[in-house]
């Protein structure tokens, strides 16, 4: 496949772009992915005749490759970045195709694992990718665009599912045959259609830990917490404490999704208007308040309309997010990137590997003090927040960096270990 600079690039017809390309693998991606999860939880219980032990065996194993994300750095030594993403998003789309094929414990577990490395070593090298290909100044714009397709995309498969699956008595095979092949399709015609993109700088093919990154990873390993709990308990609690059907929580993520479609571009534009530091300031400030108005709700019965609100605001609010991407951007030596996004998603998946176990028990005895506990995460994470500095830049990653000596330009460790001898 013929290989093309940035640069160059915009001499291409715009549907052959970059950033066309980051467009349709944001949209391709959840046609998949959501209507995996959408019919998960059925298809386990009635096909597979799934345990309370079973589903939590599965979420288990779905995790492990986000923790293993690591692995990226050493699989783009011997391919492109560019393919790794589109063979990945394959992946997903192929073992979402055949998991109706597999109705037992350890055939679900097999696919489950196979079509979560598709989707977290997709969703590295994307992270890697917009941040390589977009440029500084337009980033949290694009970036709030890029959401805004993917929650369309998701939108439009919730929907359909809604729509055909008691109108043509649709089964369960047929319904994860059509997503995942034209997830995969999609992402063979990317192959076709697309040249091979030359990222300006050349990324590091090892592992990067760097000491001026720590603020960064400390975000990370945050936003992975508090995340767990929401995506477990928050919408367990409005099934377990308001009854919600099957029918209602597709009509809440449905009402979510619709929000961040019209709300996700904005949310870019008021980054790149504010900065970082006050957009997460007001990202975590706003989930403290949320999660312990979670925690009143559950335990004062305050009505399901409020919790259903919270939920919708919750989602928009960790949105904000995608400043975490750009503060990293204005930091990162350019090589970095790759490697860096890599050990991040790896950092962001820590808390997920026994959080959610070790919660699940205290939310048997006291179900508000689970999201108490997330109040304090984000608490955390907003006294972090008030490190970034104004104007990011490598050199002014923190407000203690003026405390920081002063070293010689190139003086910084490249990889891992002499970084952490630093």
């Amino acid at each position: 496949m013929r290989t093309m600079s940035l640069s160059d690039s915009a001499n291409l017809p715009r549907w052959r772009r970059p950033e066309t390309l980051l467009f349709v693998t944001a949209a391709a991606m959840p046609i998949a992915f959501a209507t995996w999860t959408a019919l998960l939880n059925n298809f386990v219980i009635e096909v597979a005749d799934f345990n309370g032990s079973d589903i939590g065996w599965l979420h288990t194993v779905r995790e492990i490759p986000g923790f293993l994300a690591i692995g990226v750095i050493l699989v783009i030594r011997l391919m492109r970045e560019q393919v790794l993403l589109l063979l990945a998003l394959m992946l997903l789309g192929l073992a979402t195709a055949v998991t109706a094929w597999f109705p037992s414990l350890g055939g679900i577990l097999t696919i489950t694992m196979l079509s979560s490395i598709g989707f977290h070593y997709y969703e590295t090298i994307n992270q890697s990718l917009q941040l390589q290909w977009i440029d500084r100044a337009r980033a949290p714009k694009m970036l709030g665009w890029l959401l805004a397709a993917g929650s369309a995309a998701t939108l439009v498969a919730y929907g359909l599912i809604v729509l055909t699956w008691k109108t043509f008595d649709l089964d369960f095979n047929t319904v994860y045959m059509t997503a995942g092949l034209t997830t995969a399709i999609v992402a063979a015609a990317a192959f076709v259609l697309f040249p091979q993109f030359e990222s300006p700088t050349p990324q590091t093919k090892k592992m990067v830990l760097r000491r001026r990154y720590w603020l960064y990873y400390a975000l990370q390993f945050m936003a992975g917490a508090r995340r767990q709990i929401f995506v477990v308990f928050a919408g367990f609690m409005m099934v377990e404490r308001f009854g919600f059907a099957v029918e209602d929580v597709a009509a809440l993520f449905m009402i979510t999704l619709v929000t961040n479609v019209v709300v996700a571009p904005l949310i870019g534009h008021a980054v790149a208007r504010f900065g970082e530091r006050r957009a997460l300031m007001f990202e975590y400030s706003g989930l403290v308040l949320i999660f312990l108005a979670y925690g009143g709700v559950y335990s004062f019965g305050w009505g399901v309309m409020m919790a259903a609100g919270l939920y919708v605001i919750d989602n928009i609010f960790f949105g904000l997010a995608l400043a975490l991407k750009t503060y990293f951007q204005k930091i990162a030596d350019p090589a970095d990137i790759a490697p860096t996004a890599a050990v991040a998603f790896t950092i962001n998946h820590i808390a997920a590997v026994f959080l959610p176990a070790a919660l699940g028990y205290l939310w048997l005895v006291a179900p508000s003090g689970v999201f108490v506990l997330a109040a304090v995460m984000a608490s955390g994470s907003l006294g972090l927040s008030l490190l970034i500095p104004r104007h990011p830049r490598p050199g002014n990653e923190t407000v203690l960096a003026r405390l920081r000596p002063v070293v010689s330009q190139g003086s910084e460790p490249s990889a891992v270990e002499p970084a952490l001898a630093e």
